[in-house]
């Protein structure tokens, strides 16, 4: 496997007009000890980033749209010929923001819908409205041209209503749906109590399989969920199919499961370089040090690309190629990010055949 930086998000504020249950920087709409940087270090990050690497930046937060140079942010980049992104709640979307979104070169922009209904949505979002602005945001989208994703982020609270979310995103007219297995970081820590069990996980995964089966509209991934790549190869051969994937020009492909620090990575408001969105843990500064400095010599790094170093059921696994276990996860329950994944409950062949011969 080849690892470079394919897609990159930015935290460029953690300011936000939400407070969702599971946020993974736990963002409010004051945020003390982390600041926005200026405009001009917001371009010196874009030039560090461009002089290495041409991947996918996505303008993330908190809520990017509270940033007024949040479109001088996005052309600069365009400009450097990277793909700008742009990840909202939705809730701040208007016609004149259309506008000047399109002006500014954003390639696509995800929204976040955790609810099929209000109630359900507006919980998990710690905010009353949230929902119809959410909604409101992909009706205007569609009346501007502008292609969007749909994020779903889910726990006990809402597991049951996944099927109705996909369903929503797609009469929406989504590009595509992602289906989140969150990741008990930030304010995830406090819901700890929520997540999936495993056995539901595993059911989760096996009705994704074959929702994607059947689905030829818009493309849907599990994210933070790598153990689907086992499922997918184990029911394409229980089955005798060939699972063909469908992928989207913005993505990483889908072919393997966790891929922080290996085709991924977040750069936080602090310019600190993490392996993905949910792993708290800095590989490096791009404030101190060149964007390609950080990825390519970071000992943290280095250690999430050498599968031989993984523990536990992941560390014998035969799928730790394709899968890899969410090291995230690993990180933030077992305090080592090289441990097992928690939540997959796939005994490895080597470890079935130890116990057989004893």
């Amino acid at each position: 496997m080849e690892f470079k930086p394919k897609w990159i998000a930015w935290e460029i504020t953690r300011r936000c007009n939400l407070r969702c249950v599971h946020c993974r920087s736990s963002s409010e709409m004051e945020i003390k000890g982390h600041p926005d940087f200026s405009t001009e270090k917001a371009f010196a990050i874009l030039d560090n980033i461009a002089s290495y690497a041409q991947p996918v930046v996505v303008l993330s937060g908190g809520e990017p749209l509270i940033r007024n140079d949040v479109f001088d942010i996005a052309r600069y980049g365009t400009e450097k010929g990277l793909r700008m992104c742009l990840a909202t709640n939705g809730t701040l979307v208007t016609d004149e923001l259309c506008g000047k979104i399109k002006d500014s070169g954003l390639r696509i922009v995800s929204l976040s819908l955790d609810g099929s209904t209000e109630g359900v949505h507006d919980d998990f979002r710690n905010e009353q409205g949230a929902f119809s602005g959410t909604i409101n945001a992909a009706k205007l989208f569609k009346k501007h041209g502008i292609e969007f994703i749909i994020n779903s982020s889910f726990t006990k609270r809402n597991q049951e209503d996944i099927p109705k979310v996909y369903r929503l995103s797609k009469e929406l007219g989504a590009t595509a749906w992602y289906m989140f297995m969150i990741v008990p970081t930030g304010r995830g820590e406090e819901i700890m109590n929520e997540l999936i069990s495993r056995e539901d996980y595993e059911d989760i995964l096996e009705w994704h399989y074959q929702m994607e089966k059947d689905e030829h509209d818009m493309l849907v991934r599990p994210t933070c969920a790598p153990h689907y790549y086992r499922v997918v190869l184990q029911k394409a051969k229980e089955e005798g199919v060939k699972f063909e994937r469908r992928t989207l020009k913005f993505s990483t492909g889908g072919s393997k499961g966790c891929i922080a620090g290996q085709l991924i990575c977040l750069i936080n408001v602090d310019g600190d370089v993490l392996p993905c969105s949910y792993f708290p843990k800095s590989a490096g500064n791009v404030m101190e040090q060149s964007f390609k400095d950080i990825w390519e010599n970071s000992e943290l790094f280095k250690e999430l690309r050498d599968f031989k170093k993984y523990k536990g059921r992941c560390g014998s696994c035969e799928y730790v190629n394709v899968c890899g276990g969410c090291r995230a996860r690993a990180y933030s329950v077992h305090g080592d990010y090289l441990e097992e994944e928690p939540f997959c409950s796939y005994v490895p062949l080597k470890m079935r055949k130890k116990v057989v011969s004893k």
